[in-house]
């Protein structure tokens, strides 16, 4: 679905008594109203996480707030767990791993702390893989379906959400407002810089951790990357309906409006169902990058306001280990250990189970990966393999 929003601007030429003069008429929305404001938690690469509930479910669930997703959605376990009457459907959503049918729940109610939000039909998907990558149980995804509704702002500085109605807004002073194109979904002009100076429109994705995504198509027809670099490290990626291998890299610079970073981290996919709508877009922006702004999305009028707040100038992450951890059943499991990798190098082999990380034995996902993060210290694990246990050491390098 389409939505554009045109504002009328009517010419009357039998009134201009003289050259240069004209009417003009303009329709104004009454000014927008503060509504409510509720915590978010922020996950591994920026990802927003919200506590609601659906219908008169009582338990919360845990939502990841996304501009990626063109609807809003419910887990499928989720759905089983609280016996949920669904429907099923001929439409598909697509993914990095593929293209799937889904079921519906239909004229459905959200309820967050201080709105409810009715007349929402959820479609249904598998986010155990979501859940495993964060080690917290993914529940569903909220996107455009609310989004639409509201002119939604997030402070990272504060870790809240302020909700307004929608209608004539007042921008926080200072930032940069962003006129993106919309489909579902908002797409921006990103001016880069690498093999020489690119501007393509890119979705801007708060469900996406990390910072700038290509498509494999794009980087070839373009010839975007210079020739001269470190090759590109292989590591696998995780996103809605299965993993997939990626190329990790870095790019010279990232414009997003008049803002500028420098050697930011990028990753190269093979795009085989065409996710990122190449030629049209070039990949996507995602909200390891995104979440160094305070960002008001305002999708009836195809506006977004960004403005630098605590978190502009933090370092991104540029450890390379090769190692990919998921939380399964109470554990934390290794899944996929690349060639060549200082992972490999260390010793660990699939299915390791990872008991300890520097002497950390919490069991916290995110805290482990957080760890990974320093770049030529050593890190000591301790792995449950084949019922026994073994110390394993490992640095992670860098990719730049």
């Amino acid at each position: 679905m389409k939505t554009f929003i045109y504002i009328g601007i009517v010419f009357s030429l039998a009134l201009m008594p003289f050259k240069g003069m004209f009417a003009q008429e303009q329709f104004i929305e009454p000014p927008s109203k503060y509504i409510t404001s509720f915590p978010f938690r922020l996950l591994t690469g920026g990802v927003i996480l919200i506590k609601a509930k659906v219908n008169d479910y009582a338990d919360s669930l845990n939502f990841v707030l996304d501009t990626g997703s063109g609807g809003i959605s419910l887990d499928s376990i989720t759905v089983k767990e609280f016996n949920i009457p669904v429907v099923e459907s001929d439409k598909t959503i697509k993914g990095i791993g593929g293209i799937r049918k889904v079921s519906f729940l239909y004229n459905a109610s959200l309820k967050l702390p201080g709105l409810q939000v009715n007349d929402l039909n959820f479609h249904v998907n598998d986010y155990n893989l979501l859940t495993s990558v964060y080690g917290i149980k993914i529940d569903g995804i909220i996107g455009y379906s609310f989004l639409i509704r509201y002119i939604v702002n997030i402070n990272y500085d504060s870790l809240r959400i302020n909700i307004y109605s929608r209608g004539e807004h007042t921008y926080p002073r200072g930032g940069q407002l962003l006129n993106p194109m919309f489909t579902a979904l908002p797409m921006q002009y990103i001016t880069f810089v690498d093999n020489g100076k690119f501007a393509q429109r890119f979705y801007l994705d708060t469900g996406a951790g990390l910072n700038f995504l290509l498509s494999e198509s794009y980087v070839r027809d373009s010839s975007v990357l210079r020739k001269k670099r470190k090759p590109p490290l292989t590591t696998q990626a995780e996103g809605v309906g299965g993993k997939t291998t990626m190329q990790v890299t870095t790019i010279r610079e990232i414009r997003v409006g008049p803002y500028r970073f420098r050697k930011v981290p990028i990753f190269i996919f093979k795009d085989e169902y065409n996710v990122t709508n190449y030629p049209h877009l070039g990949g996507l922006l995602g909200n390891d990058l995104m979440r160094r702004f305070n960002v008001t999305l305002n999708y009836v009028e195809q506006e977004i306001h960004i403005i630098p707040n605590s978190h502009y100038r933090d370092d991104f992450d540029y450890a390379y280990h090769g190692l990919s951890m998921y939380y399964i059943d109470g554990k934390i499991m290794v899944d996929d250990v690349v060639p060549g990798s200082p992972a490999e190098k260390a010793g660990f082999q699939k299915d390791d189970l990872v008991i300890a990380v520097n002497n950390d034995v919490s069991g916290n996902i995110q805290a482990y990966k957080t760890q990974l993060q320093e770049i030529g210290v050593k890190i000591n694990f301790v792995v449950l393999r084949d019922g026994k246990a073994i110390a394993l050491s490992m640095k992670p390098i860098s990719i730049l």
